[in-house]
């Protein structure tokens, strides 16, 4: 009966998502949890399997700054945000253009998937020009930075995107963009997540994280927010309610949201099936992000 009652409950919703896109950022804590990435790509290949198309974006920080151990090469944050100097970058390229992308795909490729790994330099898929000095605050004061080799998204190459997915292929797409004059740039992936998520007028997109959601008390995994509207979600967005490293990812979210997109849903990519509960049951198992009420 039980079982019966999860095809009734979900029934409406196969049938409303069916063709449409979910953009699904993974996030870096994830891909390093073998046994957490392997519960989220059987759940991809549930959500392929019934027709919904799925775009992947990841990044990989932890990895980034393993190679950079291994190498010996000094790595620089100010504000808890990468200085991508040239030798940052090539760690970059090789970490996160490279192994990480790598070992995701053929993760994926375990589950029947038919993946296809890519930079945002591919195909000029993502152009970006060099972002200028910044204002942030360092130690209490605000301070002008140049972070280096980090890009601003001017275009996504859409098209691209959409004949991958019109042939059944799943885009993986790694957190480097490019320029039309060859440069190169690290970008963040939420920011990526977000621009694509608009671009290709996705249904929703998903952030998968290391917590089950947004929190109340980020000290109690338990008090998760199951539910907010944008206005809600610009209020809540203080520092003493929401840990620091959530603050880029609310950001992003609000851009998705103000660009079309119908829903943002922060998960727990260690919360077995997460993402099914989330899309397929009334409850959710995370937090739903809209512009007004459901």
């Amino acid at each position: 009966m039980k079982g019966m009652e999860a095809l009734r409950t979900a029934a409406p919703y196969l049938s409303r998502f069916r063709g449409k896109i979910f953009v699904i950022k993974l996030g870096g804590e994830v891909l390093d949890a073998p046994d957490a990435l392997e519960h989220v790509l059987e759940q991809f290949a549930i959500l392929h399997h019934l027709g919904i198309r799925l775009i992947v974006v990841h990044g990989g920080g932890v990895l980034v700054d393993q190679v950079a151990e291994q190498m010996h090469v000094r790595t620089v944050k100010i504000a808890g945000r990468r200085v991508t100097s040239p030798e940052a970058l090539d760690l970059v390229k090789m970490a996160i253009g490279g192994k990480a992308r790598i070992d995701l795909c053929a993760a994926m490729r375990k589950y029947g998937l038919m993946p296809i790994g890519l930079t945002g330099v591919d195909g000029g898929l993502i152009q970006a020009n060099r972002r200028p000095p910044i204002e942030v605050e360092v130690e209490g004061q605000q301070k002008s930075v140049d972070f280096g080799l980090v890009g601003d998204i001017t275009t996504i190459n859409t098209p691209l995107l959409m004949s991958f997915l019109d042939q059944g292929l799943i885009p993986v797409i790694s957190s480097l963009t490019g320029s039309p004059e060859g440069d190169v740039f690290n970008t963040n992936a939420d920011t990526i997540a977000s621009a694509i998520s608009t671009a290709v007028a996705a249904e929703k997109l998903f952030f998968v994280l290391s917590v089950p959601g947004l929190l109340k008390d980020p000290s109690q995994q338990n008090s998760i927010i199951p539910f907010l509207t944008l206005d809600e979600l610009t209020s809540i967005g203080d520092a003493a309610k929401v840990s620091g490293g959530m603050l880029p990812k609310l950001a992003a979210v609000q851009k998705s949201l103000e660009g079309g997109v119908g829903a943002v849903h922060l998960i727990g990519g260690k919360v077995q099936d997460a993402i099914l509960i989330e899309v397929f049951t009334n409850e959710g198992s995370g937090t739903m992000i809209r512009i007004g009420p459901a």
